[in-house]
Order: structure tokens, then C-alpha cells, then sequence
């Protein structure tokens, strides 16, 4: 929930960014052909070809336009209003002027539909698509595509006519210098959108590689969830640490040392390797964080509301993640794979130590070396798994129901009083 409360936090802020990027260029283009337009009618005769008046009249008009809807969209970015559906009606506004200044050419001039591309406002298309790309949304894009496409297809099809003398006179004049050197602008604006494009991608894709590689390092020493923690500012706060309630599971595979001796590396490395992974698949579907190995032991956190609760049914995943392993180790003639597992609950203090080159999750106090003892106890308890009453009892459990069965108090070394303990997996000691 929290990551991906961060995740739209983060695609949110990126949004208005481009949306304020957009803005810009938007009133840039528009001052930019809005400068190569009067350049291009500087000294042009227009009191003879009333068409061509009306014509740059639309021009102006269009343009003037278009920078207050950049303006608008600035306004917008600027000041927290803008939302994000929005960008659907200002492509659709991109799309709009274009289409609709060049379908206003096409009524002033008289030409056909077939010489709709002849009228400069077209010119605008690969503006238009650059916008799109900047905002990394495909479904906008093909929006953007689409919409431009079929108004241009509309357009060409519209209002058939021959070429006459009058029209090819006004197909002259289309391509003068004045709308070349228009058409010329607005290519290499769309060059200029699309080089933005193209280092905003760059940008973030380093962002990325950089966040990547952060959390690579920062996972070497830390659980994952603490990485993300760091990575995302949270340092100071860890480093405070604080005191919360915690399940704390220590997992031992029984038999290790002995089994060990005199195997090939590669073979010890492969069951450590499985016994890792099977560790891994457990925790992380049901909350937990895998405070860190060590050897063939594990030791294991939960900190989130439910935190009991996803210990006991964590404990259940590991077991049947075992017990497919040593399935599968029996079907070879492999000895199968026994654990000792000890549970508890309780306070602890929490929190990171050491600088950004070498950084340390600690979690430590009574309810920690509870846990650990309560493992080691199950080498001599006959049971495979050992619980505290204060697991079961913060998890709402049932004991009986949930085939936990009650074991002899016992005075663990380091507490004055004795501790009510549950057990599982019933085993013959002499056999562990």
C-alpha cells in the first residue's frame, strides 16, 4: 500500500512536470511561428489577393490562440490546478487548431480537399506529435494519431474539385516563399519538441539507473524494504530508530554441520542456495522481512499491523515449502531437510547505524533473544516449531485449533520469569 501510494505520488509529480514542460514549448512555438510568419509577409503585396489577407488574418488568429491555450496550460501546472485528465482535452485542443485552421484554408482559398496538405497549418502535425510523446502515455498517443489522422483523411476527401486555371494561381502561391519558409519553422520545431523528448527519456532512464543501482547497494546490506525506505529520503528517520512491537522467527536447518562435512562446496552451495530461496518465497508472501542469513539460519521480522498473524502463517508456508524440498530430495535418495523454527512477540528497538558506504539494520532487545533461545530450544523440546503464548495470543489464535500444542514453561537464560511456550511438529529429540 505504501509503495504504491509512493508509486502514484511519483507518477503524479512527473505529470505535472511534462504538463509545464508542454505548456512551454506550446507558447514557444506559437511566438516562433508567430515570428517566422511576419518575417515571411514582410513587404508582401496582399491589397490585390484578398484571400491571402483573410488567410494570414486566420494565421494571426490561430496563433494568438494557441499561445493563450499554452498560457492556460502553464497557469495550470503552476499553480496545482491541473488534474490528470486534463491532457486528453488539450491534445484534443492540439489536434482541433490545427485541423481547424487548416480546414478554414481550404474555405478561403477554394481548393479541393485533395491539396489540403499544400496549406501550411499541416506542417503542424509533427508538433502536435512530439507534445504526445513527451507525456509517455501510449493510449494518448494513439489518441493523438488517430484523431489527427482521421481529420486530415476528412479533410482530403472533402469538397472534390478539378484543378482550374484559378485554383492552380492559388496553388502558386502556396508555395511561395512565405508558406515554405512557415513549413520550413515548423519542422524544426517539431525537431526541437522531439530533441526535448528525447533528453527528458534520457534523464529519467539515468534517474533510473541511478535509483537501480542505489538500491542494488543498499540490498547488499540491508533488507529490501529498508532499502526502499532509504532510497526513497527516509535515512534520518531510520537512523533515530524507534521502539515498536515485532514478531521475530529464527529458522536453523538441524543436522547442517554434520551433513556438511566432507561435501564438495558446490554441493553445500546448492542446499544453502535452495534453502535460501525457499526461505524467500515464504516471507514474501505474507509480509515478512528477512532481517538477514547467517549460515543455514534466518532470521525473520514482522512489523506490520497483523504481525502475528502473518508469523504463524508464515511458518505454515515455510513448512510446506519444505516439505516439497525434501519430497523431492527423498524422490533423488537425498536425506530430506529438518529445521528448528522459534517464535515470539513483543517490544524491541529498531533502526539503522553506520553512514551511506556501509549501512546496518538493527533490531534488537529481550523479544529478539527470546526468539533465538526459543529456536535453540526446539533441539531438545521435541518439537519443530516453538511459540510464544504472546504470538498466539497478539494473533487471536486458537492453540488447540490450530494443532499447537501446549509445553512445560521454561526459565530461558536472561529473563527472571518463566515463559508459556507452544509447540509444533512434534519430533523425537533424540532424532534432531
Amino acid at each position: 500500500m505504501r509503495q504504491n501510494a509512493l508509486d502514484s505520488a511519483l507518477l503524479r509529480k512527473a505529470e505535472v512536470e511534462v504538463e509545464r514542460l508542454v505548456a512551454v514549448l506550446r507558447i514557444g512555438v506559437a511566438l516562433c511561428l508567430l515570428f517566422a510568419f511576419l518575417f515571411a509577409v514582410k513587404g508582401q503585396e496582399v491589397q490585390t489577393l484578398p484571400y491571402l489577407r483573410v488567410q494570414w488574418i486566420l494565421a494571426l488568429c490561430t496563433l494568438v490562440s494557441y499561445f493563450l491555450l499554452g498560457g492556460l496550460a502553464l497557469w495550470l501546472a503552476t499553480s496545482g490546478r491541473f488534474r490528470s485528465w486534463m491532457v486528453w482535452p488539450a491534445v484534443t485542443l492540439d489536434c482541433l487548431f490545427m485541423l481547424a485552421n487548416t480546414w478554414a484554408g481550404l474555405i478561403n482559398t477554394g481548393l479541393p480537399g485533395e491539396l489540403t496538405f499544400l496549406l501550411p497549418p499541416t506542417w503542424l502535425v509533427p508538433v502536435i506529435l512530439a507534445f504526445s510523446v513527451l507525456r509517455f502515455n501510449p493510449y494518448l498517443q494513439a489518441y493523438c494519431v488517430a484523431l489527427t489522422v482521421a481529420g486530415l483523411g476528412y479533410l482530403m476527401l472533402w469538397q472534390p474539385e478539378a484543378i482550374t486555371p484559378h485554383i492552380a494561381d492559388r496553388v502558386k502561391d502556396m508555395v511561395m516563399l512565405p508558406p515554405n519558409v512557415v513549413r520550413v519553422t515548423m519542422i524544426a520545431l517539431g525537431g526541437v519538441v522531439l530533441i526535448a523528448a528525447a533528453y527528458r527519456t534520457r534523464k529519467l532512464l539515468h534517474n533510473s539507473i541511478e535509483d537501480a543501482q542505489a538500491r542494488a547497494n543498499l540490498t547488499r546490506y540491508l533488507p529490501a524494504q529498508m532499502a526502499d525506505r532509504l532510497a526513497d529520503g527516509g535515512l534520518s528517520e531510520l537512523r533515530r530508530g524507534k521502539q515498536h512491537e515485532m514478531a521475530v522467527m529464527f529458522v536453523d536447518i538441524r543436522g547442517f554441520t554434520n551433513w556438511s562435512e566432507g561435501r564438495a562446496p558446490e554441493e553445500v552451495g546448492a542446499y544453502i542456495s535452495e534453502f535460501r530461496r525457499r526461505v524467500h518465497l515464504a516471507v514474501a508472501d505474507h509480509g515478512g522481512m528477512i532481517d538477514k542469513f547467517i549460515g543455514d539460519a534466518a532470521m525473520i521480522l514482522f512489523e506490520e499491523e497483523n504481525a502475528a498473524r502473518q508469523a504463524l502463517s508464515c511458518v505454515d508456508a515455510l513448512l510446506r515449502e519444505l516439505q516439497d524440498w525434501g519430497d523431492a530430495r527423498r524422490a533423488m535418495g537425498l536425506d530430506p531437510v529438518r529445521v528448528g523454527i522459534g517464535l515470539h512477540f513483543g517490544e524491541v528497538f529498531s533502526g539503522v547505524v553506520g553512514d551511506a558506504e556501509r549501512l546496518e539494520y538493527s533490531v534488537f532487545g529481550d523479544t529478539v533473544n527470546t526468539s533465538a533461545r526459543l529456536e535453540e530450544l526446539t533441539k531438545t523440546a521435541g518439537a519443530g516449531v516453538i511459540a510464544s503464548a504472546a504470538v498466539l495470543k497478539a494473533a487471536a489464535a486458537e492453540p488447540a485449533r490450530e494443532g499447537w500444542a501446549g509445553l512445560p514453561p521454561v526459565h530461558l537464560r536472561g529473563r527472571s520469569s518463566g515463559l508459556e511456550i507452544f509447540g509444533r511438529e512434534l519430533v523425537d529429540p533424540q532424532g534432531l
